[in-house]
């Protein structure tokens, strides 16, 4: 973004629930032109949000998207690439399809909106993309590793978009989020192979349980929009952002400074393993 403008124009993906919906509707009340997107809306606008379809595993449905929200706007001065979805059970649980279809929404997908929206960018000479993380992409978490997999490959992969980028005049941010109050809980699917005769049964549920526990006590998603607003309207935003509660973030800052097997140890006291 050039020093003498500030954005105008934000898209972002996953805004139908949780922490997309959060931040396009904060974005939009302080004025600024949001455009969220969902598998199934319709063009509706709901509370200053225009609502557009996109579904991010396909190709053909991102380029409409965009499309669409380049005539409407004329420009996208930032992409928040949020959509994405978790699962639990044991990798050994896990099919390749379900492993698969989580790739291809939580990174692929990614990967889809930015081949689709860096042109756009790269023609006005400036753009700034944020791609939504997670903590759990620095620190895997057990009976959730291919959720922390996706994320820890979003890490890399926005790492090397911002060295790409960064002569074009494109900045690329992340936001590596901890447990927040939204509907991740309810959305999260568990494996096919998540059963009682599974020999990871019990301890897996036991774990889940103590994910969704910290995510219903987690942070205000309130504060992540305000935060995202904040990035949003730097000149000069850091390439990684960490946020939610103090004690995840500062378990965070503290998990490199001790021997792996500490490590490993305590998340598996913290998930009761």
């Amino acid at each position: 973004m050039r020093d003498s403008e500030l954005p105008t124009v934000v898209l972002i993906s996953g805004a139908s629930s949780g922490i997309g919906k959060a931040c396009a509707q904060l974005l939009s009340a302080q004025g600024l032109t949001v455009y969220g997107t969902s598998r199934h809306a319709d063009y509706t606008v709901e509370q200053g949000v225009t609502m557009v379809p996109m579904d991010v595993t396909d190709q053909n449905s991102v380029q409409c998207a965009i499309d669409y929200v380049c005539d409407q706007a004329g420009t996208i001065d930032v992409l928040v690439n949020n959509a994405g979805y978790g699962i639990g059970g044991a990798i050994e649980d896990t099919s390749m399809d379900e492993a698969k279809a989580l790739f291809d929404t939580n990174f692929f997908g990614v990967h889809r909106v930015c081949q689709a929206v860096v042109p756009v960018m790269r023609k006005q000479g400036h753009g700034h993309i944020i791609n939504i993380g997670s903590i759990a992409g620095i620190v895997s978490v057990p009976f959730q590793a291919f959720y922390s997999a996706t994320k820890s490959a979003l890490a890399s992969l926005s790492d090397g978009l911002s060295m790409e980028l960064e002569p074009q005049g494109i900045e690329v941010t992340r936001i590596e989020p901890g447990d927040y109050k939204t509907g991740f809980t309810a959305s999260r699917v568990m494996v096919a192979g998540h059963s009682h005769d599974s020999s990871y049964f019990h301890a897996c549920e036991s774990a889940v349980a103590v994910m969704e526990q910290d995510e219903q006590n987690g942070a205000d998603v309130a504060k992540f929009a305000l935060k995202l607003l904040t990035i949003v309207r730097m000149k000069q935003p850091r390439l990684v952002y960490r946020e939610g509660m103090f004690l995840q973030t500062s378990l965070v800052k503290l998990l490199p400074l001790l021997p792996r097997r500490w490590t490993q140890k305590l998340i598996m006291m913290m998930y009761k393993l």
